[in-house]
């Protein structure tokens, strides 16, 4: 297997990491943004405040996108797997 071939394979592996991280990660973040605004302007320094809403949000995406992030996934490695005779010596 030649190295640009390896190396275009790891790039994509990490491209398709990053698009699947997105939308949980830009979740996350917006509601932790909104509820530190929110203790912020009430002074309010409850933690489980911080961290109930977070994690309420990150299951509600991950349910919402998991069927879109495992075909994402499934279809990555269907080419990798038809990749490999090819890439033989």
């Amino acid at each position: 297997m030649e190295s640009s071939a390896i190396l275009e394979l790891g790039r994509n592996a990490i491209m398709l990491t990053l698009n699947l991280a997105l939308p949980v990660l830009l979740t996350a973040m917006l509601v932790g943004f909104l509820v530190g605004l929110f203790q912020a302007l009430t002074q309010i320094q409850e933690q489980t405040l911080a961290f109930v809403p977070k994690v309420i949000a990150v299951l509600l995406v991950l349910s919402l996108m998991m069927p879109w992030m495992l075909s994402t996934m499934t279809e990555f490695m269907r080419e990798v797997i038809q990749g490999i005779p090819g890439n033989l010596p």
